[in-house]
């Protein structure tokens, strides 16, 4: 099957695996992080002034209920010592039950309607004395705590507490008891306490805190609201530069961002814009010089076939002659061949470069066995790695590996990269392995030379670049061999891989898709230090996906 004309694809990028979608969402969005973050910030800033409002309302109603709370008791307190006083020194023969109810009653009128407080009078040692103990509006003895009662009992001074004022009808509230002693001497001894109920101040605090909590709420949604309008007013031309700057890596150099106003973002897209222009008149500078060059080298290629063919049966007529010289003559016969053997290597070199340039390239596509081209690229190079006294091993997996592909160039490619180990390989040994899957099969060429860097790496695949430019070319490479390796392996939708270490060697993996409409997105086979990632090696520079 024969491919008409045609351009090397672009090269497929690589993508590193992200995180979970949520992860992934919070990393790309710039509103999201900023709308998140001022509403947490905000939620915490309305949240602690909530908390010190409301801190605040509460100790002023507290201490403003306190306030009142005694200095109503003490009143109440002067009013039944006095209603006391006059039932001891009047002469009265009314019974203890009557003066107890009289100046509980003269205290609860003070109270109003409906009554402020309520009072309970207590005797110290009820069961003993047998003196009539009395309340108001129910309320139970069991209001005042123990801790009071001794409190007032032993100062003999006025006290109070907060606690709960409870009723003989189940009913129970938040309040005050404020307590002092009362001495009635024609009874017994007393103790008279006011509890004042907090109900009004609950029920202020829960309105102030609804208040405070829907208040809050929504001036959070507000600051929320605000800071995805403001947000979105920066991120809008951010957005708009990054969507332009994709299509205009994608080839549509026209593209401009909109310039609104005169601000610092407008100004941001005048700048994007120019560089942008400055950008496209780079390129099509380059794109002009790009096709120039190529021209040239495509002309200059095709003139010097004539003139090379003339030059080449001169040649090899002094060079079949070379007997009949004398040593000198017969000496420069043979270096003339050897340098046009060079020469006509670099013009078929030339040629074939041109025709990647061109977009003339065809494939002549067949299923062959990978092995059977390995080992045609192995005895192609086993004169070359004799001279060397390197050694080439090669293993392989028991079954077969059928690919489709054109059999001459990849088996051009097989031998460039044999040529460049044996070159750069010290006579060291040489490990060729290959191995394939259900979608791809794959050789890797392991050398254990002088290596490569990482910024060497880089430009393995260029043209005419050699890792050492000062090196002689002993086996007269035209620095186009890798070049024309990778434009092959493009063609198949192959990847071409590199890797490399200062003194521990280079190795070079090739990965051909099985059908020709297969896409790859990994190797069979691993790179040194690679483990098993073969998606991207962790040692190893992924020079092209040659798609």
């Amino acid at each position: 099957m024969t491919l008409g004309p045609t351009s090397p694809p672009a090269p497929r990028t690589r993508t590193a695996r992200t995180g979970p979608r949520p992860t992934r969402v919070w990393r790309q969005s710039l509103l999201l992080r900023v709308t998140v973050t001022t509403l947490v910030l905000s939620l915490i800033v309305v949240g602690l002034l909530g908390l010190l409002l409301l801190s605040r309302i509460t100790t002023g109603l507290l201490e403003s209920a306190e306030r009142t709370a005694i200095t109503e008791a003490s009143a109440g307190l002067s009013d039944a010592q006095r209603l006391s006083s006059a039932a001891d020194t009047g002469g009265s023969t009314a019974s203890p039950s009557s003066i107890v109810d009289t100046i509980v009653a003269s205290l609860a009128t003070r109270a109003g309607s409906p009554p402020q407080y309520d009072v309970l009078l207590l005797a110290d040692d009820a069961e003993l004395s047998g003196a009539p103990e009395r309340g108001t509006n129910l309320v139970s003895d069991e209001s005042v705590p123990p801790t009071l009662r001794d409190a007032v009992t032993t100062s003999g001074r006025q006290s109070w507490t907060y606690t709960e004022i409870r009723y003989l009808d189940g009913r129970a509230v938040p309040g005050i008891v404020v307590g002092a002693p009362l001495s009635i001497s024609s009874v017994a001894a007393y103790e008279l306490y006011y509890l004042f109920p907090l109900t009004e101040q609950s029920s202020t605090l829960d309105l102030v805190r609804s208040a405070v909590v829907g208040t809050g709420i929504l001036l959070v949604l507000l600051l929320g609201a605000i800071a995805v309008i403001v947000t979105r007013q920066v991120v809008a031309p951010v957005r708009s530069a990054a969507r332009t700057a994709e299509q205009f890596s994608e080839g549509h150099l026209s593209e401009r961002m909109q310039v609104r106003g005169e601000d610092d973002l407008a100004r941001l897209a005048t700048s994007f814009n120019e560089m942008a222009t400055s950008l496209e008149d780079q390129i099509h500078r380059l794109e002009n010089l790009s096709a120039v060059q190529q021209r040239f080298v495509s002309d200059v290629s095709h003139e010097l076939r004539t003139p090379l063919t003339t030059i080449r049966m001169a040649a090899d007529v002094l060079f079949e002659s070379r007997d009949a010289f004398d040593q000198p003559t017969a000496r420069a016969a043979e270096l003339l061949q050897t340098q046009l053997d060079r020469f006509e290597n670099l013009l078929a070199d030339l040629l074939e470069i041109s025709r990647y340039d061109a977009g003339a390239a065809i494939l002549d596509l067949e299923t062959v066995d990978l092995d059977d081209l390995v080992a045609r690229a192995v005895e192609g190079v086993r004169p070359l790695a004799d001279r060397r006294a390197t050694r080439i091993s090669v293993e392989t997996q028991s079954t077969p590996l059928p690919v489709e592909c054109d059999p001459r160039r990849i088996e051009r490619v097989l031998r460039n990269l044999l040529d460049n180990a044996v070159e750069h390989g010290e006579g060291e040994p040489i490990d060729i392995t290959l191995g394939g899957d259900d979608d791809a099969v794959a050789v890797t060429v392991r050398d254990h030379g002088v290596g490569l860097a990482d910024d060497q790496i880089q430009h393995v695949f260029d043209r005419f670049w050699r890792a050492d430019p000062a090196r002689a070319r002993q086996t007269g490479g035209t620095g186009l061999g890798l070049a024309i390796a990778l434009e092959d392996t493009r063609l198949h939708a192959g990847m071409l891989d590199a890797w490399g270490r200062p003194g521990q060697g280079a190795c070079f993996r090739l990965t051909l898709p099985r059908r020709a409409d297969v896409l790859l997105d990994a190797s069979p086979l691993p790179l040194p230090d690679d483990g098993e990632n073969h998606d991207a090696p962790v040692d190893a520079v992924v020079l092209e996906d040659a798609r």
